[in-house]
């Protein structure tokens, strides 16, 4: 028998975060999670098939996998979640409030994440030199 690779077709859950204020594509040690619609998303391992789809949609992607694991999980612990389908909460943000997108991609690249499709966020990969750049 051959050896045969499938590849996921995401497109329909990447539409549906296109169309969602805040939706976005996080991708991180455990696999990856795409948010759409408020509390809605999506989870799997399948990390460099959906991020490649998401980069050439246009859709907001956060890797945090090349960052220190302390600092990881720090921003994920104590920083506030991205508002996705709703109102970003006022500022102060923490853990247990909801922030613009792209105050959360600020603070992921400025600990070395790569993102991708951030307008104004000092973007990506340094070494490969792909991202987004302001």
């Amino acid at each position: 028998m051959p050896n045969q690779q499938t590849t996921t077709d995401y497109s329909d859950d990447i539409a549906s975060a296109l169309a969602t204020e805040g939706g976005y594509l996080a991708v991180g040690r455990g696999g990856f999670i795409l948010h759409f619609r408020n509390g809605a998303m999506r989870s799997g391992y399948d990390c460099e098939t959906i991020k490649a789809q998401c980069i050439a949609a246009g859709l907001p992607v956060i890797d945090s996998r090349s960052v220190d694991f302390g600092a990881a999980a720090r921003l994920a612990l104590n920083g506030p979640m991205a508002a996705v389908g709703r109102k970003p909460d006022p500022t102060p943000w923490h853990g247990l409030s909801y922030a613009p997108l792209n105050a959360i991609a600020a603070a992921y690249a400025a600990a070395g994440a790569e993102v991708w499709n951030f307008p104004g966020v000092d973007t990506a990969s340094k070494e490969s030199g792909e991202g987004t750049e302001p």
